[in-house]
């Protein structure tokens, strides 16, 4: 067997059960080669050793009395940093919130705290999750696994990484318009965005309320369903999370996909998709279609504005969201005080990146008199344009397959000056949040040594399809056993 830190939840939940190992052993293992490797790869702002610890101790405990272990329990997972955990610095990686300790946990922590998982830390991100890189982070790079000089994605970079490199079992990410699932194809591991509403928001700190989502970063399809099956469900702190009913996911996790109509939209991989992306996730679809599945290819005409829809509205809930940033309740405050307006003002000049003042000043145009209409009004209207494409084609096709980036990672700083060129990284995966649509992101190839990535987008709230379709293609290639060496 290869070191304990390489298994997956439910290879770990298997070894613990059977008391082969013990959840201390497991998060040694883990710690050790957080250790090992986390000076080249950078992908935790915060590391927890002790909490960890101290929580492997009570899940043994736990697991020994042999009642009411889950099979999340003692097993050593990795937090976005912008997911609220009490009493543990969480700094969505600004300046801004560079010393906040949060009084409260996530909804999703809670869960997992329930369920006596084991937290390893915080993992690196682009500043309040607004970019596709990890570069925009107040604090450092994190570096994808598979070679050091290239980016892991983003904007939950550090998660896929951390996931990637074996420094933890599995990860949360956010989703605001690709966030978990172009970084997990960038560094070749299996990440979803649920349904909009299928998980509580609560404790997330917001970008963009009506787009942000948390989803899973795992090594296998397995891991994701459990993880799932921990996240979801509705709860009375967001208004926006839904009370539908939560299956058991892993039930889902059939490989068959006989009579399973599947929709290619043409439009996902139009200009600025690489040959070898497309060529490889057309093979999947080939794959599939092998196993019994059908395949054709159709037309969402309303996608090619997906991109300029998405940066109306995004900044401009950002612009909203981050007003609450202004040196008075908590985190950064200028030591240059001038007066109220003065020190607001310098405080948001200092805390702020470039990245994310550039989108707050977007946003606050798109939303300011005389030009709500023109940009914010009609930026929505486009939204259900969208919206509108994908229940049209969900009357035919059970799911639609297209590219999850459009090229596998890029060189760090290759992009910095060409910003257009950073945000065409998440074409492919913006057109599902603004409409709310469950999707996942798994590995189906590589170039150049570098992860390609499959996207497998579902109806609202059938995640057991996409699931169904990410297992049949993964039970029939062993894309996911490839681990980058360190």
């Amino acid at each position: 067997m290869n070191g304990l830190h390489t298994l997956t939840i439910h290879e770990a939940y298997d070894l613990l059960r059977k008391r082969e190992i013990s959840s201390r052993e497991l998060t040694q293992a883990v710690l050790e080669r957080i250790e090992a490797v986390e000076p080249r790869v950078r992908a935790y702002i915060t590391l927890t050793p002790d909490l960890a610890m101290q929580q492997a101790e009570e899940a043994d405990s736990l697991l020994q009395a042999g009642d009411g272990a889950d099979v999340l329990t003692g097993i050593p997972i990795a937090l976005k940093d912008n997911l609220c955990t009490r009493g543990v610095l969480t700094t969505c990686a600004s300046k801004i919130l560079q010393n906040f300790v949060p009084p409260f946990d996530a909804h999703v922590v809670e869960q997992l705290r329930q369920r006596y998982a084991v937290f390893t830390g915080k993992t690196n991100m682009d500043e309040f999750a607004m970019g596709s890189s990890t570069e925009n982070s107040a604090f450092f790079v994190t570096r994808n696994p598979w070679n050091l000089d290239c980016v892991p994605g983003g904007s939950s970079g550090g998660s896929a990484a951390a996931v990637a490199a074996d420094m933890c079992i599995a990860a949360l990410g956010s989703d605001t318009g690709g966030s978990i699932r172009q970084p997990a194809a960038l560094c070749g591991v299996v990440g979803m965005k649920p349904t909009y509403g299928r998980v509580s928001r609560y404790g997330l700190v917001a970008y963009a309320s009506s787009l942000d989502q948390i989803g899973p970063i795992t090594k296998d399809v397995t891991d994701c369903a459990i993880l799932l099956n921990a996240i979801c469900g509705k709860d009375r702190r967001d208004s926006t999370s839904v009370d539908v009913p939560v299956p058991d996911f892993t039930a889902a996790l059939v490989s068959d996909v006989k009579g399973l109509r599947i929709g290619v939209p043409k439009e996902f991989f139009a200009q600025g998709v690489a040959p070898e992306v497309a060529e490889a996730v057309y093979q999947a679809v080939r794959l599939l279609e092998n196993l019994g599945a059908t395949a054709e290819e159709t037309s969402l005409p309303y996608i090619e504005y997906g991109l300029a829809c998405y940066y109306i509205l995004a900044p401009a809930e950002a612009s909203s969201n981050l007003a609450r940033y202004d040196g008075v309740k908590y985190g950064w405050r200028t030591q240059e005080l001038a007066g109220h307006i003065g020190m607001v003002e310098k405080t948001r000049g200092e805390g702020f990146g470039a990245e994310v003042k550039q989108r707050i000043m977007i946003g606050t145009y798109a939303l300011s008199a005389g030009y709500y209409d023109a940009y914010y009004l009609k930026a929505q209207q486009v939204r259900t344009l969208i919206r509108r494409d994908f229940d049209r084609a969900f009357e035919q096709y059970d799911v639609l397959i297209t590219p999850t980036s459009p090229t596998v990672a890029f060189r760090i700083g290759e992009k910095a000056d060409d910003p257009l060129a950073m945000k065409l990284a998440d074409v492919c995966t913006i057109p599902v949040n603004i409409a709310g649509l469950p999707a996942l992101a798994m590995p189906c190839g590589f170039h150049n040594g570098l992860p390609i990535g499959l996207q497998i987008i579902g109806k609202p709230w059938d995640e057991e399809t996409v699931l169904r379709v990410a297992y049949t293609f993964e039970q029939a290639t062993d894309w996911h056993r490839h681990r980058p060496v360190l």
